[in-house]
């Protein structure tokens, strides 16, 4: 050994390779900062922090575009309003911020870290079954005139409306839906929201579109599926009360006089079976060949 030792300071002490020695809290550093990180960017993707983040990013990429080619008008007006723009960030964010706080306080920590398979539900499409009885229900309601009013969460959540009503939890059934929506029951004034295969919440309340060129005869309840339509990437199903007619609300616009085999087909195309599958396989590390 002392040979080897003698041999490397003879002939390789010129490299003078730096020596690496790892203490255990170095370890344990990584490891805290590694779950921190992984849970800011779930809580960023459950949250509409990721459509603002998106926005905050190409700002960032407009700065860096600005310093690059030395606009100094524009980093001068950069520089003064830096301090603004953080405290509108916070403004902005404010109910991410409150509602991440509060979770924080109502979990135990060790069950908050240890949760890696959080991000499990929020992938998952609906059923065929789900699809059959979102259409009986709506049908059956639209004939006897009964209002309705049935959000879809797709990619952004809905976590924020979803505490504005009460939790229901249940197996997305017909039934569910009409026993819910008829008149004079606690349940049926508001918003459900239906995620996956499951009722989540009702009586939940939307924000209401502003949209002026939307027909003054329609009330709150399809202005309220349009609203939540123009800020999530959600689908509303709304049964008029006035007329039983079926409308459908997806990007800020709305399709009115929907029959059963158009809502069908809307419930398919959000189902989107092939990239859900292709999804959970990814997240899952295997599947079908």
């Amino acid at each position: 050994m002392e040979t080897l030792k003698s041999f490397w300071e003879l002939h390789f002490s010129w490299l003078n390779l730096p020596r690496f020695s790892i203490q255990i809290t170095d370890i344990v550093e990584i490891v805290i900062l590694s779950i921190v990180i992984y849970h800011l960017l779930i809580w960023i993707r459950r949250t509409r922090t990721w459509v603002l983040l998106k926005g905050i990013l190409f700002l960032t990429f407009f700065i860096a575009l600005a310093y690059l080619f030395e606009m100094d008008t524009i980093t001068f007006l950069i520089g003064k309003g830096i301090d603004v723009a953080m405290i509108a960030a916070v403004v902005v964010f404010q109910p991410e911020l409150r509602r991440a706080l509060e979770q924080l306080g109502e979990k135990k920590i060790m069950t908050a870290i240890m949760s890696f398979d959080s991000m499990r539900d929020v992938q998952e499409r609906f059923s065929d079954k789900t699809i059959d009885e979102l259409v009986k229900g709506t049908m059956a309601m639209a004939r006897v005139k009964t209002g309705a009013l049935i959000v879809m969460e797709k990619n952004t959540p809905l976590t924020e409306y979803e505490r504005t009503g009460i939790t229901v939890d249940a197996i997305v059934s017909s039934q569910l839906l009409i026993n819910i929506f008829e008149h004079n029951t606690p349940l049926h004034d508001g918003a459900v929201i239906v995620r996956g295969n499951r009722v989540v919440s009702a009586t939940c309340y939307l924000p209401l579109s502003d949209n002026m060129e939307l027909s003054k005869e329609l009330g709150t309840r399809h202005r309220a599926g349009v609203g939540i339509s123009e800020v999530t990437d959600s689908m509303t199903i709304i049964v008029s009360e006035e007329t039983g007619k079926v409308s459908i609300a997806q990007n800020g616009t709305l399709m009115r006089g929907v029959t059963e085999a158009e809502l069908r087909e809307q419930l398919v195309r959000l189902q989107d079976k092939s990239i859900d599958n292709q999804k959970f396989r990814l997240w899952k590390g295997k599947g079908k060949a």
